[in-house]
């Protein structure tokens, strides 16, 4: 199971043909929310939270204005100032009956005891570990929930791939607050999100989270067709995620930017982004970390695949001032993929993800603004510049090869 883990080769995801429909085309997004089996929602608004600062009180904002109901889903949940600011509010709309559910990653919130929570459950909150350590669950011990979803009253949700920690809100030891993007949403998509809770809920609780105050008719006036992809690897090779990623990188005509933590393209993305650029010219531009990333490892696994890229002409810069933990995706200034999903195999193809792809051209543009601001803070990386690594890093690049799958 080891050496599977490691060294199994990835499912080679080959378009049959290129599309050809326009992204603008109503049967472009039918074949889209096909294949990635995703219900089409045609009333949403999202609105772009930039930096914990603004999305942190927008989310406490939001619960302490719960009526019937709170949703949180979170990989990582750790214990802080920020933590304790969540419990509080959790606590206080419990006390008022609002139904308070909580799905934490057993290993990404392993730190947080459930002590933790002792005000909140005596409030009648209730708090389920995903997959916790125990002897039952050793075969499914490296499927996490990397899901970070809020839902409120079944009416507001937010999505990104920020969890719950100090380190988003201010800096420590020397280390500048990271740099991430959630996502508050609104009109009839958060029914997907309920939806995509309620997956881990019951696999965490045992429960169905059934009732029509979870699922209330909610639509708001707009012109996006939006999806919400629930990516959960099952006993195959292939998830949603993927499938989505791969053929929007297919599709694109124009351009492609990527904004990712832990960029690790398998051997199909890498060929189809290479034949973009040369086959239709299309510019690709991608954000990665620089040397304030949170894994060095993965920084250099990370480093050892910009080569056919750069070669090809694409442009990857690396995020200077902090950590960059924004997972984006713009294709031709109409499509945008955002969520929890990193740009490597463990999202898509170990963990349980979710990921809203969104035809709406304001939102594609209001992220390319953060793109370019990003963009400004970053350097280039060259061709020359990467082949003139040293043998210590090249060297830790071929450890990160044997890890690669499992980062």
């Amino acid at each position: 199971m080891l050496i599977l883990a490691l060294f199994e080769p990835g499912l080679a995801y080959k378009i049959t043909k290129t599309p050809t429909l326009a992204l603008r085309s109503n049967d472009f997004i039918r074949m889209l929310g096909s294949l990635a089996d995703a219900q089409i929602y045609h009333h949403t608004q999202i609105e772009v939270l930039t930096n914990a600062e603004v999305f942190y009180e927008a989310e406490l904002e939001a619960i302490r204005a719960a009526q019937h109901s709170i949703n949180l889903e979170a990989y990582i949940f750790q214990q802080g100032e920020v933590t304790r600011r969540f419990v509080e509010a959790l606590t206080e709309r419990a006390r008022e009956g609002v139904q308070v559910r909580l799905v934490l990653d057993s290993i990404g919130s392993f730190m947080t005891r459930e002590s933790y929570f002792a005000e909140l459950v005596s409030a009648g909150g209730r708090v389920a570990w995903y997959h916790p350590i125990k002897w039952y669950t050793l075969p499914r011990i490296n499927n996490r929930t990397h899901r970070e979803i809020i839902v409120i009253d079944g009416q507001v949700g937010f999505m990104g791939g920020a969890g719950f920690a100090d380190h988003w809100l201010r800096g420590r030891r020397g280390k500048p607050r990271w740099r991430d993007t959630m996502f508050r949403v609104t009109g009839d998509a958060v029914t997907g999100l309920q939806s995509v809770f309620a997956e881990n809920w019951l696999e965490a609780s045992g429960e169905i989270l059934a009732g029509e105050e979870f699922f209330p008719f909610s639509e708001v006036e707009s012109q996006s067709a939006v999806m919400i992809i629930d990516s959960s690897p099952t006993t195959g090779m292939s998830t949603r995620a993927r499938i989505l990623y791969q053929t929007l990188l297919a599709s694109a005509q124009k351009q492609i930017l990527i904004t990712t933590p832990y960029f690790l393209p398998d051997l199909s993305a890498r060929v189809e982004m290479t034949r973009a650029i040369r086959e239709r010219g299309v510019e690709i531009r991608i954000i990665t970390p620089g040397r304030q990333i949170d894994h060095m490892l993965t920084r250099r696994s990370s480093r050892r695949l910009y080569g056919d890229l750069l070669r090809a002409g694409a442009e990857i810069y690396e995020y200077d001032p902090a950590m960059i933990h924004a997972k984006i995706m713009i294709i031709d200034g109409v499509w945008s993929v955002v969520g929890s999903t990193n740009f490597d195999n463990r999202s898509f193809g170990i963990n349980d993800e979710v990921n809203l792809a969104a035809f709406d051209e304001p939102l594609a543009a209001r992220l390319a603004e953060d793109f370019q601001r990003d963009v400004e803070e970053s350097h280039a990386v060259s061709l020359e510049e990467w082949k003139r690594r040293s043998l210590f890093e090249r060297a830790h690049e071929l450890l990160g090869w044997i890890l690669e799958r499992q980062q």
